[in-house]
């Protein structure tokens, strides 16, 4: 049986409570360091690598109970292409949507009069860039940050030939640099529910579509085009040996399968 046609697995009640946990954090870290700053900004560098450090965490501590997904639209992807079945990706999509909600209100909590300058962190876009703060262009974005972050999970933790343990250092790096390109334009979120909790905790909704919509088709087109190479690759790779003090047995899956 390939890869491909194994049976969905099932998810349970721990999977879900860590998704919860881990868009909470997710989303109350990178929230809570963009309403602190105020009234110097962050520079790009800055964000990206609080990014890339947050997604790496969460990667390594709940990869092996939930996937790790922390994000609806990579989620939405991982079901277009039956690595999670539509009942647990609606369960993950609800759990994810609470906890940036918990997240983005711990942070207002937190940083309530610094933070209201910049709606607690909601993501924008910036009439200062994109020719103008083009809404295509910011759609474009959205959808382009989406595609390298799933790119990633796709090549590290659904791929079977992946190497090994590098899932959240591949994932959590692309994180950080689309967010080092782009969070000036658009603020970066490439995720619906990054974008949902703070902008119920603020009220501040402009553009919401785009952070919505965009995210979504970019993960999913990543899924479906690298599920396309994986099945066009017909190499024949030998199995990866295990290096020193690491078991030989493989490794549980970072994302479902």
């Amino acid at each position: 049986m390939s890869a491909q046609s194994k049976p969905i697995e099932p998810k349970g009640s721990a999977a879900y409570v860590a998704e919860f946990v881990g868009t909470l954090f997710l989303v109350m870290f990178i929230c809570g360091i963009v309403s602190m700053s105020v009234p110097k900004p962050l520079t790009p560098s800055d964000l990206g690598l609080l990014h890339a450090l947050v997604l790496l965490a969460i990667v390594y501590s709940i990869g092996s109970i939930s996937g790790a997904h922390v994000n609806p639209a990579l989620t939405i992807a991982l079901a277009s292409i039956r690595k999670i079945s539509g009942r647990d990706a609606s369960i993950y999509i609800v759990m994810q949507c609470a906890g940036g909600l918990a997240g983005a209100l711990l942070a207002k909590m937190f940083f309530l009069n610094r933070g209201a300058a910049v709606d607690y962190g909601t993501p924008a876009v910036n009439d200062a860039f994109l020719q103008g703060g083009s809404l295509a262009l910011a759609l474009l974005v959205e959808a382009i940050g989406a595609f390298a972050l799933m790119w990633a999970v796709m090549g590290t933790a659904v791929n079977p030939n992946a190497p090994k343990g590098v899932a959240g250092i591949a994932i959590g790096g692309s994180l950080g640099f689309a967010v080092m390109v782009f969070g000036p334009a658009t603020g970066g979120s490439f995720n619906p529910a990054r974008f949902l909790g703070p902008a119920l905790a603020s009220g501040s909704w402009s553009d919401a579509w785009l952070y919505l919509i965009g995210p979504i088709i970019g993960a999913t087109v990543a899924a479906l085009v690298y599920s396309w190479l994986m099945a066009a690759d017909l190499r024949e790779l030998p199995a990866q040996t295990p290096r020193r003090g690491e078991s030989a047995e493989p490794p549980p899956p970072v994302v479902p399968t």
